[in-house]
């Protein structure tokens, strides 16, 4: 059993899990409202932005069938994100404050079970911090895809987000590397990942354009 799930029961790693997802599937339905998409295009972005991620990194390190395909909890609490959303929407705008804290914490907690799933699987450090990343960010960058928006993580005006989630998981790899890799400095990892993005929210932190950038391209 991996460090991570040792730290949490199966049933508090489940519903950690699902909350995570609940949340990811909030901003994926938010998106697909104000797109103005239909109540099918709502459960699709909804559905793509929770399980993304983490559907991407089960089938790069084979864990087949993923567990979005296994676990009933994993794709209806999508779904009941997109009833949510698709009734009480201008609620749920007044409260996208909630909705991004909590969202945070799920961008720290699956760049952390992401990395130590990837490595259980055999990967090397370098490959389980990327898919680490790619859980956390992945279904974001779908849904900005799907809905027809360059990838807020690609944006230098948006604040940061992927940079948080790689040093959580960069903090994994070198805990594992030291062969130091607890449940508390898991904890520790999630916890660093969750507090960078709640400071980048806070204090509009973004990451550095191109060194002396002198592109004539308009803004948008």
């Amino acid at each position: 059993m991996g460090v991570f799930q040792q730290f949490f029961t199966p049933s508090v790693q489940h519903t950690l899990d699902l909350i995570g997802i609940f949340v990811f599937a909030i901003s994926g339905a938010l998106l697909a409202v104000r797109k103005n998409f239909d109540v099918f295009g709502i459960a699709v972005l909804a559905e793509v932005t929770a399980l993304g991620g983490g559907l991407f990194r089960d089938l790069v390190i084979g864990a087949v069938p993923p567990a979005a395909f296994t676990d009933l909890g994993y794709f209806l609490t999508p779904l009941l994100a997109t009833l949510l959303v698709f009734f009480l929407h201008p609620q749920v705008e007044r409260i996208q404050v909630g909705v991004n804290v909590f969202d945070a914490a799920g961008l720290g907690l699956f760049c952390v079970s992401g990395t130590t799933t990837a490595y259980e699987y055999g990967l090397g450090l370098t490959a389980s911090a990327t898919l680490g990343l790619a859980t956390a960010v992945g279904g974001g960058v779908l849904r900005d895809v799907l809905a027809n928006e360059v990838p807020s993580l690609l944006r230098w005006d948006r604040d940061l987000y992927a940079v948080p989630a790689v040093v959580g998981a960069t903090l994994v790899v070198l805990c594992i590397h030291y062969d130091v890799l607890t449940p508390l400095a898991s904890a520790f990892a999630a916890v660093t990942a969750f507090v960078l993005r709640l400071l980048a929210m806070r204090f509009h932190w973004r990451a550095p354009r191109a060194w002396n950038r002198r592109s004539t391209v308009r803004e948008e």
